[in-house]
Formats: structure tokens, C-alpha cells, sequence
């Protein structure tokens, strides 16, 4: 399991962005369930590594969030509430959101995993296998998270039209077509946004950051297969490695 705690930057001058940010999740995934925990944070225990990916790329994306990744063992059986929930995940998890928030990266991003000592819930020690992992996977992430963070509204737009396209539609081919149809302007533009904004960048390096997440997992709670993304990806996730939604190389 993962425990993602979000945190609002500058909340104090700033209005509440919860209600938002929690609708916003709700929207990308069914199978996660978000909560306002304390102040101006969420938090949610997530399941797959692809999911956890999707989330703290969302929230960087307006870069009104700390996003703190707790990765290890949580106590069960579940709570309703992920306000409930108890582990050293639950731990890890608000380790990352403080370093995030002290952390002098661009991208406010942190991965920390949790173990046990002495029967307690602790983040794992810097230097230990588990903490090396995450450091990986947080390094990772933030490459990709600044991509993402300086896209330009132009950009994006064309970004979210094909995004919509891809998700809507069984099969990937002439998507840039369609995105550009809705928009618009010609195919041409659009695949030049694309190539400007990193997306194939991003969509190629999201399942190394999968990767290690899943890796880190695996040595933290013993099971190496404990944290692995099961069989079938999203359409989304799928769609967005089509060779369509690849930039022309003519452009």
C-alpha cells in the first residue's frame, strides 16, 4: 500500500482548495478514496503505483501542493475513513509532505518509506535499502513532475483535448486528428504543443517511476510482489504510449 498525504502551499493566503483538489481525485480514480484529514491536506491510501503516479502528477500540476508518498505496510483490515488508518505507511507518509514542504526542489514532491522499530511506526533510516528506493523514485518523479509543472495554459489545453479523445474513444488512431478537430486548429499545431510540452517525455518515463515505487515497496514490506501493478493498464495510461500521440518527427 501507499498512503499519499497532499498538503495546500500558501494556504494561509490563499482560499480553501480541498473541496476542489478532492473532486478533482475523485475524478481520476474510482477505486481511491481521498479525505480532508487535518487544515488544508488529503489524504488516501492507494493501491497501485500507476495510481500514486497519476495523483502526484495532478497535484503538482498547479503547483498549489506538497505531495508527501508514505510507501510500506498498513495496518489491517482498512477503515472507512483513510482518516482511521494506522502503519508505518501512515507514518512515512506525513514524513514526505514535511519534507516536501522543507525541501528547496522546484517540484514539492517527496517519496518516504516506513518500517517498524521496536513496534512502532517509524520512517526507515536514511541510507537503509528501503529509504534508498524511494529516494530513487522521488528523483524520478520530480524529473517528470517538472514537465509537467511548466506546461503552459496553451499547452495543456492540447494535452487535456487529446487526452479526452484518447479516453473516449476504444482505439488510438487519429487522435491528434480528432484533438485538433475539437480545438480547433490544425494537426500540425498540435502535435508541436505536444513535442514542446514533454508529453512523450512524460508518458515514457511514468513507468520507470512505477517501477521503483513498485521495487521500493517490495524491499520495505518483504514482498516483492506486494507493490507490483497488476496485469490490464488503464486506457488512458495505455492510450498515451500509442505510437499516435507521438510528436511527428517532420515537425
Amino acid at each position: 500500500m501507499y498512503v499519499m498525504t497532499i498538503d495546500q502551499r500558501g494556504s494561509s493566503s490563499d482560499s480553501d482548495r480541498v473541496p476542489a483538489l478532492l473532486k478533482e481525485l475523485a475524478g481520476l480514480s474510482t477505486a481511491v478514496r481521498f479525505e480532508r484529514s487535518v487544515g488544508d491536506e488529503v489524504q488516501g491510501v492507494v493501491e497501485r503505483p500507476a495510481e500514486v503516479v497519476e495523483i502526484a502528477l495532478h497535484a503538482l500540476r498547479s503547483g498549489r501542493w506538497y505531495v508527501g508518498i508514505g510507501v510500506g505496510a498498513v495496518d489491517q483490515p482498512l477503515p472507512s475513513s483513510p482518516r482511521e488508518g494506522s502503519g508505518p505507511a501512515f507514518v512515512a507518509a506525513r514524513a514526505a509532505v514535511e519534507n516536501a514542504k522543507s525541501g528547496s526542489a522546484h517540484v514539492p514532491v517527496a517519496v518516504v518509506s516506513g518500517g517498524l522499530r521496536r513496534g512502532e511506526a517509524v520512517p526507515s533510516p536514511a541510507g537503509s535499502a528501503g529509504a534508498r528506493a524511494c529516494a530513487n523514485a522521488e528523483a524520478v518523479l520530480r524529473l517528470i513532475g517538472r514537465l509537467v509543472q511548466d506546461r503552459t495554459a496553451a499547452q495543456w489545453k492540447v494535452v487535456d483535448a487529446l487526452r479526452a479523445v484518447q479516453h473516449g474513444q476504444s482505439g488510438t488512431h487519429g487522435t491528434q486528428k480528432i484533438a485538433a478537430q475539437k480545438l480547433g486548429i490544425t494537426e500540425q499545431s498540435v502535435s508541436r504543443a505536444l513535442l514542446r510540452s514533454g508529453w512523450q517525455e512524460e508518458w515514457a518515463a511514468r513507468p520507470a517511476a512505477e517501477m521503483l515505487l513498485s521495487f521500493a515497496h517490495g524491499i520495505i514490506t518483504g514482498n516483492p510482489d506486494a507493490g507490483e501493478q497488476p496485469p490490464g493498464r488503464s486506457r488512458d495510461a495505455g492510450a498515451a504510449r500509442h505510437p499516435d500521440s507521438r510528436p511527428r518527427d517532420s515537425l
